[in-house]
């Protein structure tokens, strides 16, 4: 039973400590392309997109340390986080995906990049992988 329709893949996150050293070694070593850079979250994670052609590498920064992000990165160290899917209407997925068990009633939605809402399925659920829905 399908219970959302995703569009295409979205992004790939990978958390950094400093995106200014990351983008050393993503745009200018693996010569990406920077398409934009936001601070979200009021005031708490840097965002910052680079072109992988069909898709999109974001560089996670958090700027604050009692962020859960930060607890993250200094348990895990950088690298890959999340893969985010878009879909059309991110309420209605995250209604879909609460029917078919695949995150919790609770789960409430977040800002995304560019005005966007997202929201993270529960891990388990995806076999261990943290997958986000973004959408409107």
């Amino acid at each position: 039973m399908k219970v959302f329709k995703f569009e295409y893949l979205d992004h790939v996150a990978i958390v950094v400590a400093d995106t200014e050293a990351a983008l050393r070694i993503w745009r200018d070593g693996f010569g990406m392309a920077e398409l934009f850079s936001e601070i979200v979250a009021e005031g708490a994670i840097r965002l910052t997109h680079l072109d992988l052609g069909n898709t999109q590498l974001q560089l996670v920064e958090p700027l604050m340390e009692d962020h859960p992000l930060a607890t993250w990165l200094k348990k895990n160290g950088p690298g890959l986080h999340h893969i985010c899917l878009a879909v059309d209407k991110v309420e209605a997925a995250r209604q879909g995906a609460c029917h078919a068990g695949l995150v919790s009633d609770r789960t409430q939605l977040h800002p995304g990049t560019q005005g966007k809402r997202a929201l993270f399925l529960d891990k388990e659920s995806a076999g261990g992988v943290q997958v986000e829905l973004t959408g409107r």
